[in-house]
């Protein structure tokens, strides 16, 4: 996870299985879900609490995909992490990685695009410059458009 500058740990549960034995594939865009609001919270997309920025910004998923490279089973302790890889004039694309904790092999891969919304009329809007510097520095370089 060492190219990912946040990241988060979870056990996987009994009832993430499916039929099959397996985690249900469903389940790895929630793992996606918890880094990302991590790293949103980080950068000031949006609150600790959650909540949109006070002028009615926020983010808004327009594309997610996941790469599932092999089955994970019960037990297992995973670990989430996200990156940036392209800060567009109104997108954030976040590139993911799933891993083991303890063997450091590789469940799943994914990203998603977000777009910064106007709630107020869902307008799409630039991403804020001081996003944007956040970004910047957490990632440790520069984004070009």
């Amino acid at each position: 996870m060492k190219d990912f500058p946040v990241s988060v740990r979870f056990p996987i549960h009994w009832v993430d299985l499916d039929a099959y034995g397996h985690v249900n594939n469903a389940r790895y865009l929630t793992w996606f879900e918890a880094p990302r609001i991590a790293y949103m919270i980080r950068v000031g997309l949006v609150r600790p609490d959650m909540r949109r920025l006070d002028d009615g910004l926020g983010p808004i998923i327009a594309t997610a995909n996941v790469d599932y490279l092999r089955p994970v089973t019960f037990p297992a302790e995973l670990e989430a992490g996200v990156r940036v890889t392209r800060i567009g004039t109104t997108s954030i694309t976040m590139e993911y990685a799933v891993d083991d904790v303890n063997t450091g092999v590789r469940y799943a891969r994914g990203g998603t695009v977000l777009v910064v919304l106007r709630y107020t009329d869902h307008a799409k809007v630039p991403v804020p410059p001081d996003v944007r510097a956040a970004i910047e520095a957490l990632e440790g370089r520069a984004f070009t458009s």
